[in-house]
């Protein structure tokens, strides 16, 4: 298989260094807050997170606060303070992380939502009945300071994959991972609750109130990325298999009156490991479970993946159970966000196994193929990589989610991932499709810097670069335009363009649905350099995505499947168009450009070069002569484009650490070949960011100035604006990611 990516690239090689024509440096000044500031979306935080209560989820599946009032969540993960008392700042100085900076930082940019990614289990060697006091004081220390901020925060405690079983644990099997034993290991769900209870329970020092009592905690997350329905449920050893194994039989002999009674249900197809005597049933290879199945393999495969989806849900029922009742913890709760071994059969089953609590999650990722020897955490010379664009290939999109219908969905980790160079394509499309689909909040991963992230190494030593970050002019530095077109709702919810109903049976038998999901990948924990894609042959195209809500219900009636009359339209394939149920959103994939025309959010993000010019709006004409760039007008005061008298136009394009060099290259990966790039210097700081070329003309007899900003929304030189009759027009800004464009007077 051969994957060419050059023609949608446009671009053979690179370099980006400090005498790089057509690039200025980001090198930003510490933000100081400043009144005077062009922009700042504090004010669209509350005083005190919290301060009306606890975060709920209202009749539709949204969020609303303590008082009622909908809100959207603009999220990121934060690991800044963690390593208290001292972190690692740019050439070798170090300092105190200041949290308080840090919460301030975020609220300005439009956040209102964190999530601590935290791990509360003790070390292997130690007690299990312990707790790591350095991570619960992290986590109290950051709720502290984000409360200040009106900032929630989502606390997800435990990571299979961090939390190893020591021999002194006393859980069978001795040493091992945990990956799917909290799901049933009775001795390591006892340990599970202690940690939560030393978590939750006592006052937190740094506000006098326990993070049970807290409404400052949104949402509690109670494992992050692990599930029986992935692969790793392959790899248990054979004690916790005959564990299994056993529940598993007790499930049978209840389902069918007695084991003898599932042996003849079965038509007497056996696994290894059956143990009909002892009451001990083996589990087939999950494999079996993502292929179609065969009439002898059929009722017991079924009944395999009803007992462990039933089993996860009942755990995840007896946490909600133990933090409401035991702990008098009443934040919402979301039992899970992982991907399955196949999302075509399994991720229904997946998401049925979340609804014992109240909010649904996923963690997916973008970035593209990265071939290299510390590909998992690191960019180095020599590495090999592609540069997906969501622009190009629409299947991508993280947001591209089956909501069920009455819970909030969430992406609680996701970004462009470096060296992917299409990331200021990002804050635009999830903020804009976000807003189209109603999905619930995106956390940004991750950042462990109180302001900017600059270029820097992955660990500190290793000669590299940092791969894990969005605190970079790309995505960070495109967060207020769309923070606030998203928190503000500027952009119309459109009524669902999919609504499946999908009964239990269905599931458990491996029918596929009518529409499914990508699967995303990680390089950590997935074979191979790519996700396969996911196909419903016959079903709904997966472009109805970028159309309007796709939702499915658990339990209903497949006959009243809905699929909107009109969605052949919107998904035009033979222009490669797809335009939204509303109107206001514009895919062209063919020529990898989307606009946005709302009343009070106009804007274009895509491949320029080589694009009809100018970009057309109701209120708004752009051109570009960049090759890839974001481009976004927003109303400030919350009037329309055409008659705001304060308007933020921000640009993004592309940047590259300084020094920063690539080239073209043919190289092979997981069994395809690929044209992309190879990483001939990962560079140094600063960041060098593409200048934009280009003009803005907004129709709105208002304006009359235009301000260069800074970093921080500072005012700093004069932008170049004209007027023709109604209309002005401003070139867009070279040195800088934002402009705001103001009445006389303002």
């Amino acid at each position: 298989m051969k994957l060419s990516l050059w023609p949608f690239l446009g671009i053979v090689a690179s370099a980006c260094s400090a005498q790089t024509p057509g690039t200025w440096a980001f090198d930003p000044k510490p933000d100081g807050f400043s009144p005077a500031a062009a922009f700042d979306l504090r004010s669209l935080n509350e005083r005190v997170a919290g301060e009306s209560g606890y975060v709920r989820v209202d009749a539709n599946g949204d969020f609303v606060l303590g008082n009622g009032k909908p809100v959207r969540f603009w999220c990121v993960n934060t690991d800044v303070g963690r390593e208290k008392p001292f972190v690692v700042r740019p050439l070798g100085r170090q300092t105190e992380p200041d949290l308080d900076r840090h919460a301030r930082f975020l609220a300005k940019r439009g956040v209102n939502m964190v999530r601590a990614h935290t791990h509360m289990n003790p070390k292997p060697d130690q007690d299990p009945r312990g707790i790591d006091e350095k991570e619960r004081d992290w986590v109290w220390r950051l709720v502290a300071a984000m409360k200040k901020q009106g900032i929630y925060t989502t606390v997800s405690p435990y990571w299979a994959v961090t939390c190893k079983i020591g021999r002194n644990w006393g859980i069978e099997g001795g040493e091992q991972d945990s990956f799917g034993l909290l799901f049933f290991d009775e001795k390591l769900q006892e340990y599970y609750k202690g940690w939560l209870r030393q978590l939750l329970a006592p006052p937190n020092p740094y506000t006098g109130v326990p993070l049970a009592k807290d409404p400052a905690l949104a949402i509690f997350q109670l494992q992050n990325e692990d599930s029986l329905l992935f692969w790793t449920a392959n790899s248990l050893k054979p004690e916790q298999k005959r564990k299994l194994g056993r529940k598993f039989a007790q499930w049978a002999a209840k389902k069918y009156g007695s084991l003898p009674a599932a042996r003849q249900a079965w038509g007497g197809f056996s696994a290894d490991g059956d143990d009909w005597q002892a009451g001990v049933l083996g589990l087939r290879n999950l494999w079996e479970l993502t292929q179609p199945r065969q009439a002898a393999s059929t009722r017991r495969l079924s009944d395999q993946l009803q007992f462990v989806t039933e089993t996860m849900r009942a755990f995840n029922a007896e946490m909600v159970r133990y933090l409401r009742e035991e702990l008098g913890c009443k934040a919402l709760v979301n039992p899970g966000n992982w991907t399955t071994a196949d999302n075509l059969r399994l991720m229904d089953a997946e998401r049925w196994s979340y609804t014992a609590g109240e909010v649904l999650a996923v963690n997916r990722y973008l970035g593209g193929v990265h071939v290299g020897p510390n590909e998992g955490w690191a960019i180095q010379n020599g590495d090999k990589f592609t540069s997906d664009s969501v622009l190009r290939d629409p299947a991508i999109l993280a947001i591209n989610l089956k909501q069920v219908v009455g819970r909030p969905m969430l992406v609680t980790e996701s970004a462009w991932v470096m060296p992917n160079g299409n990331a200021a394509e990002g804050p635009f499309l999830v903020a804009a499709y976000s807003s189209l689909s109603g999905v619930d909040g995106y956390y940004w991963f991750a950042t462990g810097d109180d302001e900017w992230t600059p270029p820097q190494s992955a660990n500190g030593y290793n000669p590299s670069q940092k791969k894990w970050t969005f605190g970079y002019p790309d995505m960070l530095g495109q967060f207020p335009a769309a923070a606030l077109l998203y928190r503000m709702g500027y952009v119309k919810r459109g009524d669902p363009v999919v609504r499946e109903q999908r009964p239990l049976e269905d599931i458990w038998a491996g029918t596929v649905p009518v529409i499914a999901e990508e699967k995303g990948f990680d390089p950590n924990r997935m074979q191979g350099a790519f996700s396969p894609r996911t196909n419903v042959p016959g079903g709904v195209n997966p472009l109805a995505y970028f159309a309007g809500p796709v939702t499915v219900e658990y339990g209903g009636d497949p006959s009243k499947t809905f699929v909107h009359p009109s969605l052949k339209t919107l998904l035009n394939g033979g222009s490669k168009v797809v335009r939204s149920v509303t109107g206001e959103l514009s895919l062209d994939y063919g020529k990898g450009l989307c606009t946005l025309d709302a009343p009070k959010a106009q804007g274009a993000v895509g491949w320029f070069a080589g694009l009809p010019q100018p970009v057309r709006l109701s209120a708004v004409t752009l051109t570009c002569q960049n090759r890839f760039a974001s481009i976004l007008a927003v109303s400030l005061d919350d009037k329309p484009l055409a008659e705001s008298r304060r308007v933020l136009v921000q640009v993004g394009t592309r940047s590259r650490p300084t020094d920063w060099q690539e080239r073209a290259v043919r190289f092979e990966a997981g069994g395809a070949t690929f044209d992309g790039f190879e990483v001939v210097n990962y560079g140094r700081a600063p960041w060098r960011v593409e200048s934009a070329q280009g003009a803005l003309w907004i129709r709105n007899p208002h304006l009359t100035k235009a301000t260069l900003l800074d970093e921080n929304g500072m005012r700093t030189s004069s932008g170049s604006l004209t007027r023709q009759g109604g209309t002005v027009r401003v070139e867009l800004p070279k040195n800088s990611l934002y402009l705001i464009l103001e009445a006389g007077g303002s």
